[in-house]
């Protein structure tokens, strides 16, 4: 199974890591800290760092290629080598669980746009296309951030309930609600039997 390195969408490009983006991911990062930071669990004080984030963006690429996590970075159309956000299926799982964990954020001058919108539906066509067939996406976001919650309602995700105290982010442990999406079209494999998942 592969997955495919670019994704285009109307007005973004959504590229999969490697090292040459250090850059701009590094500027991304350092423009979004205080727009990031009450949604992001505790980072390294040098997680944006050219030098690390070289490091991190080739083992990313690996993962990428053994399709054990997917992460894209998101590039306007119109301003190549700019990055304005990610999307990101960490934690695959095969076996009968088909599955794995959708994280995005986006850079605080483009909310409102549509733009994660447009992203997120390129990923889960991805996700759920025959080369990469996941039969499960779950999201995990905090009550309050009623943008991300609308979000994913908007993309199809259903509401599975809360999660008392599931992540630690921003100094303590938040609650979580769920979100899921499966796939119609999953394809079993052969050893399960006939029929679809």
């Amino acid at each position: 199974m592969t997955a495919r390195r670019t994704l285009t969408t109307d007005r973004l490009q959504l590229l999969a890591p490697t090292p040459a983006l250090a850059d701009a991911v590094s500027d991304y990062l350092r423009r979004n800290q205080a727009h990031l930071a009450p949604w992001e669990p505790p980072l390294p004080a040098d997680h944006a760092e050219p030098a690390v984030l070289r490091r991190s963006l080739a083992d990313a690429a690996l993962a990428f290629d053994g399709v054990l996590a997917l992460r894209w970075w998101l590039s306007p159309r119109d301003a190549p080598g700019r990055v304005v956000g990610s999307v990101h299926l960490s934690a695959i799982a095969r076996g009968p669980f088909q599955s794995c964990h959708l994280g995005y954020a986006l850079d605080a001058g483009c909310e409102g746009r549509g733009l994660m919108h447009e992203a997120l539906a390129a990923v889960v066509a991805e996700a759920f296309s025959p080369a990469v067939n996941l039969h499960r996406i779950q999201a995990a976001v905090r009550p309050e951030n009623a943008r991300s919650v609308a979000l994913l309602q908007r993309t199809g995700f259903r509401d599975e309930g809360l999660a008392r105290d599931y992540l630690f982010i921003a100094g303590a442990w938040r609650d979580h609600r769920l979100f899921a999406r499966t796939n119609p079209g999953f394809a079993a494999p052969a050893h399960w039997g006939a029929g679809r998942g």
